[in-house]
């Protein structure tokens, strides 16, 4: 598990400005993105443990990421454009992308989270931000909970 420093670090140096550049930012959307991180990979794993699809520190799916630029980023040009301009290269898979570039992967998880309807969590709210990641980043299918996100959070702030 990683510092809080090393977490903050993250926080202040790759999703911050990334989610900023969308025109994104906000002190939840700020939270809910380093929580995701800190659970789904505790800034670590850039490959699913166990062989399965998810790459990068936040750990999306090529198919997850492929969805969002075929049924959102595709009526919303402006947003993709930005997203697109955080590649490394204008032809990189977005399989490679997400686990070699964090700026990327970050804004597509922030993408994620824009698609849906309800409202971010309040800052602050561990286990509001918990239940919504559940909810609509690991989903019922995912093997992760809102007590591990939870956990995870507080064994690195607390």
């Amino acid at each position: 598990m990683p510092t809080a420093r090393q977490a903050t670090h993250f926080r202040d140096f790759v999703i911050r400005p990334t989610i900023k550049s969308l025109g994104l930012w906000s002190t939840e959307a700020e939270e809910l993105l380093l929580g995701t991180a800190l659970k789904e990979s505790g800034l670590i794993h850039r490959v699913q443990l166990g062989g399965g699809p998810a790459r990068g520190l936040f750990q999306m799916e090529p198919a997850t990421h492929d969805d969002i630029w075929d049924n959102f980023l595709r009526y919303h040009k402006a947003l993709a454009t930005l997203a697109k301009s955080l590649k490394s290269r204008s032809t990189a898979a977005g399989a490679y992308e997400l686990r070699n570039n964090d700026r990327y992967a970050a804004a597509m998880a922030r993408i994620h989270y824009k698609r849906v309807p309800a409202p971010l969590p309040a800052a602050g709210d561990v286990q509001a931000m918990a239940a919504y990641w559940k909810r609509y980043y690991n989903t019922i299918h995912g093997a992760g909970t809102v007590a591990q996100y939870v956990h995870t959070w507080n064994s690195v702030f607390t």
